[in-house]
């Protein structure tokens, strides 16, 4: 494979931000590059320097003046609901009901799943999202749509089937010895197979038995590799549904706890009315609270609540939550996440802003050797943004005077338009007649020979 140098205003962060002036949390080379061999980071540093050590026959991919990044990170959205993104008027049980459990009944034909799935995978690259973590439906074909299209696109992706034996319609319903043996099966297949991550996924209590979240209790148990993804505290006639249906629980995430569950490898989406001790118990499992801004406002669910999670030590995400959340876009997100934080009087700066996108959510998927810096070994996910794709970016930007306001204009006035570029392991995808990019017939794109 030919070695490639990236060229343009290179960041990348090393720890979390601290504050606005947190200059060590992060590096910056006003005219850097990233020097891509094997699909990863060989090195890093002033374009002089690492073009002179890659040598003059490297090719080159000038970026200039836009800014390279780590590809972006989701941890929390759903693939089969990309067609029911903006659907009308309904609160979280109302709009499962009414929407999304009638557009997953689609997923049980292969040539809908395929064509979903790769549209889906298109528009995350389209917005600079290289990894993310997302459901599949019920159906075995969803899971293989889903894994099969990111392999041809050479993605890092967290997936798995939706374990759902009540409380559902007929049509998407497993049992929980189906919904063991499918997703045994499923693991077998998938996990660790190319880039590919499996996640055991009960969608939430009140569509699994006591049966079923001991099938997943056994499945954990049996694949601490995986990762176990499910739903916890989004809304409140959720919460009491859910505790009437196990009775015996303290609270909500006790029903987790009580099934083992809760590991270091959990991803919880929302987790927006817990009590101190919940999120105790999350910062001793050290589960991960998904931080879901655009669906949280879109289904009037309710506002996250970061500094109580930082002060009790828990950890957090950042993530769209397509198709309850209303953009495939992280920086629109973190537009949202600023508003949201800022309502309960809690700041979120825009380096805050950029770490989580990157690094913050590699380390809540504890990927970060590989994803969400841009490290020497690390996987080349390399997202190009340009801030100043729209005019009205453009007329902001004449007087913008620091890398934290340009960042700030990126967060609050970005979307697809600012992707310039995505590369997965070092590749660029091709921007498609359509807009989206098609990862499977990549294409080298703006090089020349140094």
């Amino acid at each position: 494979m030919t070695d490639l140098l990236i060229r343009g205003r290179v960041l990348t962060f090393v720890e979390e931000p601290k504050g606005i002036d947190d200059t060590a949390s992060y590096r910056y080379f006003e005219d850097g590059a990233v020097l891509v061999r094997n699909g990863r980071v060989a090195d890093i540093g002033e374009h002089a320097e690492v073009s002179r050590r890659a040598g003059a026959s490297v090719k080159v991919a000038d970026h200039r003046p836009n800014l390279v990044l780590p590809g972006l990170i989701d941890t929390h959205l759903h693939f089969p609901q990309t067609q029911a993104i903006a659907s009308y008027g309904a609160q979280l049980l109302e709009w499962l009901n009414t929407y999304i459990f009638v557009e997953e009944q689609k997923f049980r034909i292969p040539e809908h799943a395929d064509y979903i799935a790769g549209r889906f995978l298109d528009e995350l690259l389209a917005n600079g999202t290289t990894t993310a973590a997302a459901y599949c439906s019920v159906h075995p074909e969803s899971v293989d749509a889903y894994f099969g299209a990111a392999e041809a696109r050479g993605m890092l992706m967290i997936g798995g089937k939706v374990m759902m034996d009540r409380n559902a319609p007929d049509a998407l319903r497993d049992t929980a010895q189906q919904g063991y043996d499918e997703t045994k099966a499923l693991i077998s297949k998938w996990h660790g197979r190319g880039r590919a991550h499996y996640a055991i996924s009960p969608r939430f209590a009140i569509t699994s038995t006591p049966e079923q979240m001991e099938a997943s209790r056994t499945l954990v148990a049996e694949h601490p590799e995986c990762y176990v993804q499910t739903h916890l505290s989004e809304n409140r006639d959720e919460i009491a549904f859910a505790t009437s249906l196990y009775p015996e629980a303290k609270d909500y995430t006790d029903i987790y706890a009580r099934y083992d569950l809760l590991t270091r490898k959990t991803l919880l989406g929302h987790c927006i009315y817990l009590s101190d001790r919940e999120i105790s118990v999350l910062a001793e499992t050290g589960a991960v609270g998904n931080f879901c801004p655009t669906s949280n406002l879109f289904l009037g669910s309710g506002l996250f609540d970061r500094d109580r999670f930082d002060k009790l030590g828990a950890r957090w995400s950042v993530a769209t939550d397509v198709g309850a959340g209303t953009s495939f876009s992280m920086l629109e997100t973190m537009d949202e996440a600023y508003k949201v934080l800022h309502l309960q009087g809690q700041r979120l700066t825009p380096f805050n802003s950029f770490y989580r996108m990157t690094l913050g959510n590699a380390r809540a998927l504890d990927l970060d050797d590989r994803i969400g810096s841009l490290h020497v070994g690390a996987d080349a996910d390399i997202v190009v943004l340009d801030s100043r794709a729209k005019p009205s970016m453009d007329l902001r930007m004449r007087v913008a005077a620091s890398l934290v306001e340009e960042l700030f204009i990126l967060q609050t006035m970005g979307d697809d338009r600012c992707v310039a570029e995505t590369y997965v392991a070092g590749k660029p995808m091709k921007r498609a007649a359509n807009g989206s990019k098609d990862g499977a017939t990549a294409t080298t794109r703006s090089l020349e020979t140094a």
